[in-house]
């Protein structure tokens, strides 16, 4: 299994890249998210890979950086998400924003990606919600709606210790902290995360 390439940007187009190592030249599909971070034609790339193997074909998925990796690894569990809606996802909500959408259910955001109309994008946050409370995914955990540390953190906490699971209170501050600014206090937020959860 390929996990990494690194060579020199050989050509790339609407959603791929050809990456030469050693004088093969490596066919990888990617999000426009990453397409636009890549170097110029014939300058050094390092992507991290995500191979496909099927029975009649092996496609590599290429990230720049392992949040966008891990994000179309969690999107391709979804049922009716495939590796082409994964990056159409990817293309248009980067893993900060994608983490967020999630946590406050964000349907519409879901559905400006190619391939994605009310119905799927219903499910992505249905059978998302709780898997991404649980893990870390790079630097999108911890800077999304500003939730990792301070009063946001604390937050939180208190909404879960009232018995709320991590994946509401956290969509629920999240939701506190647009509307209230990265500066409020916790007791705002924390009344303010309440009234989402009794919305």
């Amino acid at each position: 299994m390929i996990a990494k390439l690194t060579g020199l940007l050989d050509s790339t187009g609407p959603d791929w890249t050809v990456v030469d190592v050693a004088g093969v030249g490596y066919l990888v599909h990617c999000s426009g998210r990453t397409l636009a971070r890549l170097p110029g034609v014939g300058a050094a790339v390092s992507l991290l890979i995500e191979t496909h193997l099927r029975q009649d074909h092996i496609h590599l998925y290429g990230f720049v950086d392992a949040a966008e990796r891990d994000w179309f690894r969690l999107l391709t569990t979804v049922q009716g998400v495939g590796s082409r809606v994964a990056l159409a996802v990817q293309s248009v909500l980067p893993p900060d924003e994608l983490l967020q959408a999630i946590l406050v259910q964000d349907r519409a955001g879901l559905t400006r990606a190619n391939g994605v109309g009310p119905k799927l994008a219903g499910r992505i946050v249905a059978e998302l919600k709780d898997k991404v409370a649980g893990l870390s995914l790079g630097r999108a955990v911890a800077t999304a709606a500003g939730a990792a540390t301070g009063p946001a953190a604390d937050a939180v906490s208190a909404l879960t210790n009232l018995g709320y699971r991590r994946a509401e209170a956290f969509g629920a501050v999240a939701q506190a902290v647009q509307r209230l600014g990265p500066n409020a206090a916790i007791d705002a937020l924390i009344r303010a995360g309440l009234k989402e959860l009794s919305a």
